[in-house]
């Protein structure tokens, strides 16, 4: 390990590439050194072997310890970002930061109490997804627990205040849509903003309709990304790809594809009712090969169909006494 996966950004800013399983490969890190010689890590990544030496070779290269890790600070609770929380706390005792809905989040996941790995197959079916892809997500979910574990001790961003990082005081946005909670740190003296996975550049982050949690994922996605847009922002840091410009460019860009991807989901409606399945293949069509993308697809056009009902474009009808779900189209 050396310091090839280390880029420093102005204002102190380290990027740290975390490496992570297909298809993102990768996970961005960032290290905020304090003045005192101490560090903020911000979504450490998911816990497997080859992120647990990323992180020593890390330590090693910067010349720190773990005793000088004194925050640790989760954007959201998926398990690329959250994933390294508890391992890494349990090495250096530093303090887990994440929005309490977020942790909510990741309990309805991963907690004692867990229901997401039963109930999304159980939501999926109900909407048409046939029993060889059910099966596929099912062990997808499951894959994901040893990423989590062990599950840090945490303490509540408060998005009223600001939060110190790296010597400067951030301010705390709380979004959602692609994660509901997440947290973003905005310093307006710098025009610095990390972002995490509210904007990315290049991809389109996830905006997934789940049970148990947000019933309007994509009106929350839009209400966070018009609220973004609104800041003076020189510079992004994301949590995947290369930290980039533009930043209400690209937020705008993101809204606009969305309203793009609602008239096409809208489209595929006008020939008379369909499942959330149907509508799913009709939007992806060959782009989903893995039980991981299909869950990712299922989910956005769910969300996708969860706006049109809002907007009184499309209704949500049962299929028949078996409780399967149509959506037909609202003149």
């Amino acid at each position: 390990m050396n310091k090839e996966i280390i880029q420093a950004w102005d204002e102190g800013v380290l990027q740290v590439s975390v490496p992570m399983g297909l298809p993102l490969r990768q996970v961005n890190s960032y290290l905020l050194p304090d003045k005192d010689g101490r560090v903020t890590v911000i979504d450490p990544g998911p816990h497997t072997p080859a992120a647990e030496l990323a992180w020593q070779g890390v330590l090693e290269a910067l010349s720190l310890t773990w005793t000088q890790v004194r925050d640790i600070v989760v954007t959201h609770h998926h398990p690329d970002h959250y994933g390294l929380a508890g391992w890494m706390q349990s090495r250096s005792g530093a303090r887990v930061w994440m929005s309490e809905r977020a942790h909510a989040e990741a309990a309805l996941a991963w907690g004692d109490e867990a229901i997401l790995n039963e109930a999304l197959p159980l939501f999926f079916r109900r909407h048409g997804m046939p029993e060889e892809w059910l099966l596929g997500i099912r062990e997808h979910l499951d894959s994901f627990l040893p990423e989590v574990i062990p599950q840090p001790e945490v303490t509540y961003i408060n998005a009223a205040e600001t939060f110190v990082m790296g010597s400067r005081k951030w301010q705390p946005i709380i979004t959602g849509g692609h994660a509901p909670g997440h947290v973003s740190f905005y310093h307006g003296g710098s025009g610095q903003i990390l972002c995490g996975d509210a904007v990315l550049p290049q991809i389109s982050p996830n905006v997934g309709l789940q049970p148990g949690s947000d019933p309007q994922p994509l009106l929350t996605f839009l209400e966070g990304l018009r609220e973004l847009r609104s800041l003076r922002v020189t510079l992004a840091f994301p949590g995947h790809r290369e930290p980039f410009p533009g930043f209400t460019a690209r937020a705008d860009s993101l809204l606009r594809h969305h309203e793009e991807r609602l008239d096409a989901t809208a489209a595929l409606l006008a020939g008379g009712p369909q499942s959330g399945f149907a509508v799913c293949e009709g939007l992806f069509r060959s782009r989903v090969a893995t039980a991981h993308q299909m869950r990712f697809a299922m989910s956005e056009a769910l969300a996708h169909l969860a706006e049109l009902v809002r907007r009184g474009r499309a209704a949500e009808t049962e299929a028949g006494p078996g409780g399967g779900l149509l959506f037909t189209a609202v003149e």
